[in-house]
């Protein structure tokens, strides 16, 4: 059982892949590796909600909902091979103008507050799908891009290894003392690790990169399965 960030730290390293929370893999994540009481911290002491920053900030992994959509790491190992596979499927051509706006914003700043990309990217910050019509209050304006439709994006381009998450940001109280659950900072990879991801993976296509990783996967889970090992990996 993990019961500290430097043993979470050393967990990352040696399995590569580590998805924030449960997954059908039995025992492949955080959640399940840390006791209950760590997890998220409890009576104002941190736990592995709140070692995400300082893990990142190590430069020995990468952070982002790059498992099924939810969040997880993957070390600088497994870095290539990952966004080698993962980007063969999300093409960034096919993910539409919306998201290409958004990443273009990002590669522009290198660096921004998940609310400040937001804005920037011409986004509401409301999740409401219309807004008031001022010309015509019987008619609503449609909000196509209004903040739950950024999430989505902004998801969809951390699972295509485009965007991954730099460090959080935490509200202060009065007495200095950080609280809440933390602003993402979102960055790309090339900006944050400054590495030609294209000559890390070797050479290999991405079908080698992910039978690299599918082959890793099953000899640390035996059990698990090859269909489970590639929604984790491959979806």
């Amino acid at each position: 059982m993990v019961e500290s960030q430097e043993q979470l730290e050393s967990l990352i390293e040696e399995w590569g892949f580590m998805p924030f929370f449960k997954n059908g893999i039995e025992g492949f994540s955080i959640e399940e590796q840390v006791a209950p009481d760590l997890l998220f911290g409890e009576h104002g002491e941190q736990g592995a909600w709140q070692w995400k920053g300082p893990i990142i900030s190590h430069w020995q992994c990468a952070y982002g909902k790059f498992f099924c959509g939810k969040a997880g790491f993957v070390s600088l190992r497994w870095l290539p091979d990952f966004i080698n596979w993962r980007r063969s499927l999300y093409p960034i051509d096919s993910m539409g103008a919306d998201a290409i706006h958004i990443l273009d914003v990002l590669v522009e700043h290198e660096s921004m507050l998940s609310k400040q990309l937001k804005v920037a990217s011409g986004f509401t910050l409301s999740r409401k799908r219309t807004r008031f019509n001022p010309d015509d209050p019987a008619s609503p304006i449609e909000n196509r891009r209004n903040g739950t439709a950024f999430d989505s994006l902004i998801a969809a381009l951390q699972m295509g290894t485009y965007v991954c998450i730099a460090d959080f940001e935490y509200l202060l109280s009065k007495k200095g003392e950080p609280y809440g659950w933390g602003v993402a900072r979102y960055c790309t990879p090339e900006a944050m690790y400054e590495t030609d991801w294209a000559e890390a993976a070797g050479g290999r296509t991405p079908r080698q990169s992910f039978d690299l990783m599918a082959a890793h996967m099953a000899g640390l889970f035996p059990d698990a399965g090859k269909k489970k090992i590639e929604r984790i990996i491959g979806t």
